[in-house]
């Protein structure tokens, strides 16, 4: 059992949401959609049978959406970090949650629902932490000029001096 959950407040996209975020990652179902009757749509200003939770597993994680209006809205105070093993991944995931969103630095990026995610691959943790500081600080350089992580790109610049 998952001791603690994620639950995302959405204005009225929750199920929609739901439904993009499992089509993005493998291991990733819409579970059960509770509704709001008559009575909790009276006191939420929502529509009788709109979706008010939407439990949703992403990548084998619990999470849990509402539909609970416009007056909270996310920021990147909070975000979601995708640990990628491949080039490939990191091209992957950027395209499908950037598509509608926006691009941000250093592997970071909004969807088009304003949620904040941090697309990385897995070998940026292994360069930043390399025992050459030379290295790291190269590679933490090429990374700060970077939208999308470029692998290739990181590697280079990390190498750089070993090739001189």
């Amino acid at each position: 059992m998952q001791k603690i959950i994620p639950f995302l407040w959405f204005d009225d996209q929750a199920e929609e949401a739901a439904r993009f975020y499992a089509s993005v990652f493998p291991d990733s179902r819409v579970g059960r959609v509770t509704r709001y009757g008559e009575s909790a749509a009276k006191a939420s200003g929502r529509p009788a049978g709109s979706a008010m939770t939407v439990e949703l597993v992403l990548a084998g994680q619990r999470f849990v959406a509402l539909n609970g209006g416009p007056m909270f809205q996310f920021s990147e105070a909070v975000s979601f970090v995708v640990d990628c093993a491949s080039q490939e991944e990191v091209d992957h995931y950027w395209q499908a949650l950037s598509d509608g969103g926006e691009e941000g630095p250093c592997g970071w990026l909004k969807d088009r629902y304003g949620l904040s995610w941090q697309v990385v691959p897995a070998v940026l943790d292994e360069l930043l932490g390399d025992p050459d500081a030379g290295r790291a600080q190269r590679a933490m350089q090429a990374m700060l000029g970077m939208s999308k992580i470029d692998i290739d790109g990181l590697r280079s610049a990390a190498d750089e001096e070993e090739t001189r």
